[in-house]
């Protein structure tokens, strides 16, 4: 009796297995995605399938999000809204991109920004804290991690004082990202007036459904006359040296026109989220920002839902369109083909191209994953350096002296194509000369690897690290 349960057990789990590898195969990942899950399934049993279950399936546009119908037609609605005027003024070398990334992002460009840009945690947070109490008619707020400490409770409490005095406050967190945040301290909240919503709650019955797309963007909105977008989180890591160790990030502060852009992406998702359409004039008030002053940008985003890739392929188009110069920071990286490709055509060009990577991303496996795609950059003429003094969160790119991107979105598989992310596109010779500036500044913090002293390393690390990329374009 208890062969034959084993047995029936051994059959039914070889079948589970077939099953979750022709899915794999339907889904039409990337070729290295789908490897890295056919060999996951097929060689670590029992876990394979519960990480596939959880991670891997690909419900993002029959299943989980056609049911919202998104944010095409809060767009379409919010959209008239927006003044798109000086689009006369948009340089000719970056038409094909700003074009792109509007028709296939809903990525307005918006003329005659302010932008300021923050480094230290502790700048932004004191900046947004400022702006926050200055705010007369609505707050909106959305961010991957809030931590219960001392910068999540200052900004709690500021965001409570405002909604005391009528501010009209909302807020989206990702479940995943605070899953260790007491429900008390979002609770506090509601009980001040705030409309709070959770992104995607997981819940183990619906875990696999909702798991694998998480709202990774950091961004922020007071009174359509103020915007913050990029990479830092309210957490005290952001602010305060852990261990000893720097918190290196970029965030930037817009006033004029593009903050309509962060205003479509907040409340196309607080549309998604909670089902409330809001539309009212007062969110998108008229700019007295002059298309002659200022730089032009658009708020572009990453959606696992859409029909193409389009961040990612906004990032392929700038690095091809690359003549001098291509400057990189991110955290994470684990780029997909296609950027790999970009990449490598740009450095084997004559491109200068520049990665910079925290020495230490966190973790044993962050580490190997980003080390394990180091020797394709390196064998094609990209200089690599490795930030020694901490973690360099920032997620910059910077493409000779026309464009920039500041955002949430890492330079990995997850960033391009399973996450919600936003980023600023910046094209301003002055504002990308700054940017230039404060990379080689950063660089200084750096060592750098060439290839002789990566081919020398040992047979173990080659070992680990080829083992680890197997499984990279999963995290």
């Amino acid at each position: 009796m208890i062969l034959w349960i084993l047995l029936s057990l051994a059959v039914l789990y070889v079948l589970l297995v077939v099953i979750a590898i022709t899915a794999v195969v339907l889904d039409n990942h990337q070729p290295a995605e789908t490897i890295a899950w056919v060999v996951v399934i097929a060689s670590v049993p029992v876990l394979g399938l519960l990480l596939y279950f959880f991670f891997g399936q690909d419900l993002r546009r029959e299943r989980l999000f056609s049911k919202k119908s998104l944010d095409l037609l809060t767009h379409k609605m919010m959209s008239r809204y927006v003044s798109q005027k000086g689009n006369s003024d948009i340089p000719k070398e970056d038409i094909h991109l700003i074009r792109f990334m509007k028709m296939h992002n809903y990525a307005f460009p918006f003329v005659g920004n302010d932008v300021h840009v923050f480094t230290e945690g502790e700048d932004f947070i004191g900046d947004m804290l400022r702006h926050i109490g200055r705010a007369t008619h609505h707050i909106h707020m959305e961010f991957y991690i809030v931590e219960d400490d001392p910068v999540g409770r200052l900004v709690h409490d500021a965001l409570m004082d405002a909604a005391g005095r009528g501010v009209k406050v909302r807020f989206i967190y990702d479940d995943v990202g605070c899953w260790n945040v007491p429900r008390s301290f979002f609770r506090e909240m509601e009980k001040a007036g705030i409309e709070v919503v959770s992104f995607l709650p997981v819940r183990f019955h619906r875990l696999a459904h909702h798991i694998n797309y998480r709202n990774h963007r950091k961004l922020v909105v007071i009174d359509g006359k103020i915007g913050y977008v990029g990479g830092m989180n309210l957490a005290l890591r952001y602010v305060r040296p852990v261990q000893g160790k720097k918190w290196y990030d970029t965030h930037i502060r817009i006033e004029g026109s593009g903050v309509y852009g962060l205003q479509l992406l907040f409340l196309s998702n607080w549309f998604w989220t909670s089902r409330e359409m809001v539309n009212a004039p007062a969110y998108y008030p008229p700019c007295s920002a002059s298309s002659n002053s200022g730089v032009l940008l658009q708020i572009v985003s990453s959606v696992p839902f859409s029909n193409w890739p389009a961040l990612m392929m906004g990032y392929c188009k700038a690095i091809h369109n690359a003549r001098k110069r291509v400057l990189i920071q991110t955290p994470y990286f684990m780029p997909t083909q296609s950027l790999i490709e970009s990449l490598q055509t740009a450095a084997m060009s004559g491109v200068q191209v520049q990665l910079m990577v925290p020495e230490k991303p966190g973790g044993f496996w962050m580490t190997w994953c980003n080390q394990s795609y180091f020797g394709d950059m390196l064998k094609a003429g990209v200089e690599l350096y490795t930030y020694l003094p901490g973690m360099m969160h920032a997620k910059m790119i910077v493409v000779d002296d026309r464009f920039v991107s500041i955002g949430s979105a890492n330079m990995d598989f997850r960033s391009m194509l399973d996450t919600f992310e936003a980023c600023a596109f910046i094209y301003d010779e002055g504002f990308c000369r700054q940017m230039q500036q404060r990379f080689f500044e950063a660089r200084k913090d750096c060592k750098r690897i060439d290839l002789q002293t990566w081919r020398s390393r040992s047979l173990r690390r080659r070992l680990i690290a080829s083992f680890v990329r197997i499984f990279s374009p999963m995290f």
